[in-house]
């Protein structure tokens, strides 16, 4: 028994040590990630087009806050409560589309911007939005803010 102890021992110490050794990431494909914020930006967008405010809620975290009014909207339900009203119409009162985006090395956080057009498609404001990836393949809004500025 007293011989088997270093043996025990060193076995012990080699599986925690393997145990505490972290893993190696996969490498992260930054122009697929970038394409897969700007497709679901764009299938966010088209919830407006389509007029589906529960679409839209879909892509929004739990803890999303959206710089939309006079102060934060701050959770899902503010989002969604704040929004309805762009929603509540036959014709949708503007539309927007992702011009850049940018993915973390990390490939969890993810930022777009683009231009906003009014009902007629003059562009009349910008957006800024950032994205996190919550389970894989999926993208949820954190943040939004717009500009009443064309650039």
């Amino acid at each position: 028994m007293r011989t088997a102890l270093p043996c025990i021992a060193s076995l012990l110490v080699a599986a925690l040590t393997a145990c505490s050794t972290p893993p190696t990431a996969a490498p992260v494909d930054g122009g697929v990630l970038e394409r897969q914020v700007a497709d679901t930006e764009r299938a966010f967008a088209k919830t407006m087009a389509d007029r589906d405010l529960a679409a839209f809620t879909g892509f929004l975290a739990e803890e999303t806050v959206f710089f939309s009014g006079p102060e934060p909207l701050r959770g899902k339900p503010a989002v969604t409560a704040f929004w309805k009203r762009f929603y509540d119409k036959p014709a949708a009162p503007f539309s927007w589309q992702p011009e850049k985006v940018q993915v973390l090395d990390s490939g969890t956080l993810a930022l777009s911007t683009g231009p906003v057009f009014d009902a007629a498609g003059q562009r009349v404001a910008s957006f800024t939005s950032i994205w996190r990836l919550e389970a894989p393949g999926v993208w949820r809004i954190v943040f939004d803010k717009g500009c009443n500025c064309a650039d």
